[in-house]
């Protein structure tokens, strides 16, 4: 076995040593700011799978993002309570589409291009989103990562272009079911 399949065995096995490590970055992670560059990939496996590589272009970002339903501030008067529309209010995309919008915004000379989940805790989720500067002569020179300096994929994650974005929109479907799934974004 590769030395990637030995350490994705250790992220889906979850032994003790695992819980063990995942309490003290839970710890670390909490105190730092929601959106953070990192200089490496938690999960080495995942991030290669999905496109990064250690080369000037290709940026990491960890994103925390809170779990459960959005609240809305609950109305004097004027309904029964049934129609007060404070619980059971949730967005319409996934907390990883929504990580990956956020993390566009804080930098947003860089295009999103996957992104994968490292750990979550009762209160928040979190994130690693692989970014790529477009305008960086190493990427702009590398045949196989240059499509995404085109200008038709600027704002790609505000569009539904990512694999999350894509799921979202019930684009992971196909086939027989399907037929009124698409065209699938519309605000």
């Amino acid at each position: 076995m590769s030395a990637y399949k030995y350490i994705s065995k250790f992220w889906k096995e979850r032994t003790q040593e695992f819980r063990q490590l995942r309490i003290s970055r839970l710890v670390q992670w909490r105190r730092e700011p929601s959106v953070i560059r990192i200089e490496h990939p938690t999960r080495i496996d995942r991030a290669r799978a999905l496109g990064f590589r250690r080369k000037k272009g290709f940026i990491l970002a960890r994103v925390r993002v809170p779990r459960g339903g959005r609240r809305k501030s609950r109305p004097r008067s004027g309904r029964r309570s049934r129609r007060m529309g404070v619980r059971r209010i949730t967005p319409k995309k996934s907390r990883h589409w929504i990580a990956e919008e956020r993390c566009s915004r804080r930098f947003p000379n860089l295009e999103v291009l996957n992104s994968y989940p490292v750990l979550e805790d009762g209160v928040h989720r979190w994130f690693e989103v692989i970014l790529v500067d477009p305008n960086a002569p190493e990427i702009i020179s590398d045949p196989k990562i240059n499509w995404i300096c085109d200008k038709s994929h600027r704002g790609r994650v505000f569009r539904g272009k990512t694999s999350a974005g894509r799921k979202g929109r019930g684009l992971h479907r196909r086939g027989k079911g399907t037929e009124h799934i698409r065209p699938s974004y519309d605000r």
